[in-house]
């Protein structure tokens, strides 16, 4: 059996507080892109769990995540047989679009049908949640709310495909040391500082910071969250902002726009462009370049830009690689075309 395993981006990140799991408290909209991996499954006689890929940066053993969920998918599934994936890599390794999580889920959606077999809904969220946050996101596709951890997923009214650009720089940014700067700036900003003199001045990122402690930080994202899901419905009702009809503007980007113009952004970013000024370069180019929102995608390190043509974006990607910036043009995808992706 044979699967697409899209990437996603996140429209916004919001890092709350450290929680009792060791987990922080997290807040993003996930949006899948048509960028992928292939993913083939196949269940012979015997028993065990066979990783395959070409890539020497993905694991073979038991930490890998398709391995992982094959493993409590066979338990749940009362199945047997020897489980042989093969990973064929298109997207960068830890780059922040989701590469290993949604190979997980292909993994999952492949063996059910290889072995004719399918866990109920719940069960597949229960899994996937216990394997790695990003994981249940990709049973939803589309445009999707995250909480909790991350792992508390809920459908959202779908973004419009929009023409998205993806550079991916050759730089390896990690996950659990970018929470540990964030946590070392949330100190930071609550101890004040400790010297006088030029030192003592804060920066623009502490100042930024320090408008409001992190639980406000939470509730602000959610009225953000509630506001835009408010012009979204008066959207569908033929209404815009002020009960105005909204046919003056294009209804294709406009329920993004409606969410850029929140102020929505990726916290990351205020500790990873510190410590990888070329990803905050890559940023500005692509704004430069056309775009009407660019980001960080999750702690990075890729970097993405939202386009209103063809033109424009594929004059970005240009852009960048001529920089020797890996960049691709691509879409994301609504809910319906995420998976019918999945299996055609």
């Amino acid at each position: 059996m044979t699967v697409r395993s899209f990437a996603k981006i996140n429209v916004g990140l919001r890092i709350g507080p450290l929680r009792p799991d060791g987990f922080h408290e997290l807040r993003t909209v996930y949006q899948t892109i048509a960028l992928h991996d292939v993913i083939r499954v196949q269940v012979a006689p015997g028993a065990g769990i066979e990783i395959r890929c070409e890539d020497p940066r993905v694991p073979n053993d038991e930490s890998n995540t398709c391995y992982r969920i094959v493993e409590q998918a066979m338990t749940a599934l009362k199945a047997r047989g020897r489980v042989i994936v093969e990973i064929e890599k298109r997207l960068p390794v830890q780059g922040g679009l989701g590469g290993a999580s949604a190979n997980a889920v292909a993994t999952l959606l492949a063996l059910e049908r290889a072995l004719k077999k399918e866990l109920p809904g719940p069960e597949r969220l229960r899994i996937a949640a216990g394997v790695g946050s990003d994981l249940p996101l990709f049973l939803v596709g589309g445009t999707v709310l995250g909480v909790g951890h991350g792992e508390e997923v809920y459908p959202l009214p779908d973004l419009p495909a929009l023409l998205c650009v993806v550079a991916t720089p050759e730089v390896g940014v990690s996950t659990p040391k970018a929470f540990t700067d964030w946590d070392a700036l949330a100190q930071a900003v609550e101890l004040g500082p400790t010297r006088t003199g030029e030192d003592a001045r804060p920066n623009a990122t502490a100042a930024k910071l320090t408008a409001s402690d992190t639980s406000d930080r939470m509730l602000e994202f959610g009225r953000v969250l509630s506001a835009w899901l408010s012009t979204q419905n008066k959207a569908k009702s033929g209404k815009g902002l002020s009960g105005v009809p909204a046919g003056g503007r294009g209804r294709a980007e406009t329920p993004l726009l409606d969410l850029v113009r929140t102020g929505i952004e990726n916290d990351f970013e205020q500790v990873v462009f510190p410590q990888h000024p070329e990803l905050r370069e890559v940023k500005h180019v692509l704004e430069s370049a056309g775009a009407f929102y660019a980001a960080l995608s999750g702690s990075g390190s890729a970097t993405y830009g939202l386009f209103r043509s063809r033109a424009a974006a594929e004059k970005a990607a240009a852009r960048l690689r001529r920089s020797g910036v890996g960049a691709q043009v691509t879409t994301t995808l609504t809910r319906r075309q995420y998976w019918k992706g999945i299996f055609d």
